[in-house]
């Protein structure tokens, strides 16, 4: 049996992509789960199909009000708070330094830092009085552009490296009753989206890069699934798995610290 059995989990941008994925993974773990989305029909959507199991919020990641109320209503229907996922997220199309113009950078860094760290940092504002009570856990969404350039532009990487900032002085200042670790997934399918100032907000990453494409830079040479990725976090949740983890990020790429973002130069004849 899951040590996860009615522990519970809030995740935020959990209506669709890997946040769903998530969702999914730690039902079947037994966990009790709560959600935090933009998209009223997202919120809709698992409402309807999970009832009492999953209650899911509409608010905005950059608001303090609804990263509290979604705590607030956490802890009304479930009693307590074990874990919190930041995960809510947007992505650049790899909108670069060259071809964007300046005044549409500054927007754009404005629209995506707020939603991608600034989201993460009020999140866990909220969470932490409850986080402290259960001596829980916070897990935050990575990237492989976290680590490395080319998985987006300099506002997207940006973002990423800041969130690897974030998680180590929150393990720091958290320590020792919350544990606060990241999960770096590479690329994957998913309705990812982009900044309205870049005019992105209706193209999805497929719209960037195909599944093809995705697996082609790859070392496993294979596009991962969402629920790929659940694994980590399971484990960074997890009290009896995880209990000497904290300001540890975990580089789910599929391969590419070995050898960066390149086609195969050797090894697919092997």
């Amino acid at each position: 049996m899951s040590d996860l059995q009615q522990e519970v989990i809030l995740i935020t941008g959990g209506g669709s992509g890997l946040g769903l994925a998530l969702v999914h993974r730690f039902l079947e773990e037994g966990a009790h789960v709560a959600v935090l989305d933009i998209s009223q029909a997202k919120v809709d959507a698992l409402n309807h199909r999970y009832g009492e199991r999953v209650l899911a919020v509409q608010g905005d990641v950059t608001s303090v009000a609804d990263n509290e109320r979604a705590v607030a209503d956490t802890l009304a229907r479930f009693g307590k708070l074990d874990c919190f996922i930041g995960n809510a997220g947007i992505w650049d199309h790899n909108a670069s330094l060259v071809n964007t113009p300046a005044e549409q950078l500054k927007q754009g860094f404005d629209e995506l830092l707020k939603i991608n760290v600034l989201g993460y940092l009020l999140g866990a504002k909220a969470a932490t009085p409850a986080l402290l009570a259960s001596q829980g856990s916070m897990i935050f969404t990575l990237s492989n552009a976290a680590w490395y350039p080319g998985g987006g532009g300099p506002l997207y990487t940006a973002s990423k490296h800041a969130a690897v900032g974030l998680i180590r002085q929150l393990a720091y200042e958290l320590a020792p009753k919350i544990r606060v670790n990241g999960v770096g997934p590479c690329g994957m399918a998913t309705d990812l989206r982009g900044p309205q100032s870049l005019n992105q907000h209706d193209r999805t990453i497929t719209a960037s890069l195909s599944p093809e494409k995705i697996a082609a830079i790859l070392p496993l040479q294979y596009m991962p699934e969402t629920e790929e990725f659940t694994g980590p976090y399971v484990m960074l949740a997890s009290r009896r798995n995880n209990r000497t983890l904290t300001g540890v990020m975990i580089n789910a790429d599929a391969g590419l610290g070995i050898r960066g973002i390149r086609h195969v130069a050797a090894g697919l004849d092997l």
